[in-house]
């Protein structure tokens, strides 16, 4: 996850990444995708319309559709599968089932375009209790619960309507990740990982058994990308990711 490691140059962070070993990378300029491609990495994720501005509210329904439309081209474009999208953030006057209401409403306007490209869409849990800075949690967002956001995706009804289990906001807020990784598994599409708390690596200095983690990942059906989302604290940045990337080498 690129964001992650600015304001490290992208003509270092992606050579590096793909020199050890990685497949993928997201949360990056599409200026880079050419750098990306020249180093043999795949775009595996694609952004749409941020979380803050989302379908919940329908003011929002052109602007998140007419992003998600875009996404799912540009996504076509770079052989890319899937798309992220989010709920966006409570707001006064709109109660919790008129917000699920809203957010059906508009993926379910969109999601044929996502089945004829053969793209998905993939809904971000994010928690809502972290309020230590702005990207380790979210207060206020509306879909903080992950059992909310797997109904969201039921009632979408459409096997291009998945969830991002990242298994950090899942912990902050759930807990209990292994179990609710293997029951939530049929509409999962995208990991995200992070150590808790502190969306930090996933080494000793955090509560996560991400050796646990990983292992139940890899005896399950999902085939999809586990994405590195932490926030380095470690002095050097890349060994930390080179950290991350042996411990999910399993």
């Amino acid at each position: 996850m690129a964001w992650c490691f600015n304001p490290m140059p992208m003509e270092t962070f992606v050579p590096a990444c793909a020199k050890m070993g990685l497949v993928g990378v997201e949360g990056i300029d599409k200026k880079y995708y050419p750098l990306m491609k020249e180093h043999g990495l795949k775009v595996s994720l694609c952004s749409s319309h941020g979380f803050k501005q989302g379908p919940l509210n329908p003011e929002y329904h052109e602007m998140c559709r007419t992003k998600l439309r875009e996404a799912v081209d540009l996504a076509v474009e770079w052989d890319c599968k899937n798309v992220i999208t989010f709920t966006g953030m409570r707001e006064k006057g709109i109660s919790d089932e008129q917000a699920k209401k809203n957010c059906v409403e508009l993926w379910k306007s969109v999601i044929d375009y996502a089945e004829e490209k053969n793209v998905t869409f993939v809904l971000e849990h994010l928690n809502s209790r972290d309020d230590s800075h702005p990207m380790k949690g979210h207060p206020g967002y509306f879909g903080d619960d992950v059992d909310l956001c797997i109904d969201l995706i039921k009632q979408v009804d459409s096997p291009n309507m998945k969830l991002l289990f990242d298994f950090y906001h899942v912990q902050v807020m759930n807990g209990d990740v292994i179990r609710r990784f293997r029951q939530s598994l049929p509409y999962i599409g995208h990991l995200h990982t992070a150590g808790n708390p502190g969306r930090c690596e996933l080494d000793e200095n955090q509560e996560m058994n991400y050796a646990a983690i990983i292992k139940a990942v890899a005896e399950s059906d999902y085939d999809g990308y586990v994405v590195q989302e932490y926030i380095p604290t470690w002095d050097d940045k890349l060994g930390s990711l080179r950290h991350g990337v042996a411990l999910c080498d399993v």
